[in-house]
């Protein structure tokens, strides 16, 4: 695809939550980056209401290790306590990932033009993302830099197929979907010679609800003048 991007990201320690786990206060994370995960990341590399993000494949290229560390959350009625979150340590990913026009926004039809967030985006990422690239966690500080998606000799490239079992595949929020409903999408990952192809969000078929809400929506001239400015920033 020709607006598809290709790009590494690594950082000392990665955080994909297992929600099971944050039941009583500890985060054990997966032990590979979801869907919902790497979909922020390309977001934080560039976004626009105008466009959805969507992951193709993500390539494990260092061996999932993890490591435990006592930690002190702040709870909300003043004063911590401790817990125990385990990371993944010394994680890096190659992702693929393109961007696709968001049908369920109208009011963003004006801005969909394909070279100019596509030109955007390739800009962004060669300098290293427009807002703070994170693997899972705020405390886990990433970086990124463009790639050829299979190059480079990756850990697990020999390995014919390891299964994760269920894991979150993402979100599903009104303004991406069409639909009043905010969902959650499960699956069963699978990783084949040491790439995960992602299944399209509208591709599976375990979803749970979690609440009713509605798309918002935007004044045009404000979202004009907002796509504007950051044209500017971006060097349009």
């Amino acid at each position: 695809m020709r607006n598809a991007i290709e790009f590494e990201v690594w950082g000392d320690y990665a955080l994909f939550t297992d929600p099971l786990t944050k039941i009583g206060g500890e985060k054990l994370t997966y032990q590979v980056p979801t869907y919902q995960a790497l979909k922020g990341i390309v977001e934080s590399v560039y976004w626009k209401p105008t466009i959805v993000m969507v992951v193709d494949a993500v390539r494990i290229m260092n061996p999932i290790q993890m490591e435990s560390k006592g930690i002190r959350p702040i709870e909300y009625k003043g004063g911590n306590t401790l817990a125990n979150y385990t990371y993944l340590k010394q994680p890096r990913y190659q992702v693929k990932a393109h961007f696709e026009f968001n049908l369920h926004r109208p009011d963003m039809a004006f801005d969909r033009n394909e070279n100019k967030h596509y030109s955007i985006m390739k800009r962004a990422l060669k300098a290293g993302g427009r807002r703070d690239v994170f693997l899972g966690a705020r405390e886990c500080q990433a970086y990124v830099e463009p790639c050829v998606f299979g190059e480079g000799e990756g850990f697990y490239d020999n390995y014919e197929e390891i299964h994760f079992g269920t894991m979150v595949h993402g979100m599903n929020y009104p303004d991406e979907t069409g639909d009043n409903q905010m969902e959650v999408r499960l699956w069963n990952a699978v990783m084949k010679h040491g790439v995960i192809t992602f299944p399209r969000p509208e591709e599976c078929s375990l979803t749970r609800p979690i609440k009713k809400m509605k798309a918002k929506q935007f004044n045009e001239t404000n979202v004009q003048s907002a796509n504007a400015l950051l044209d500017e920033i971006g060097g349009e």
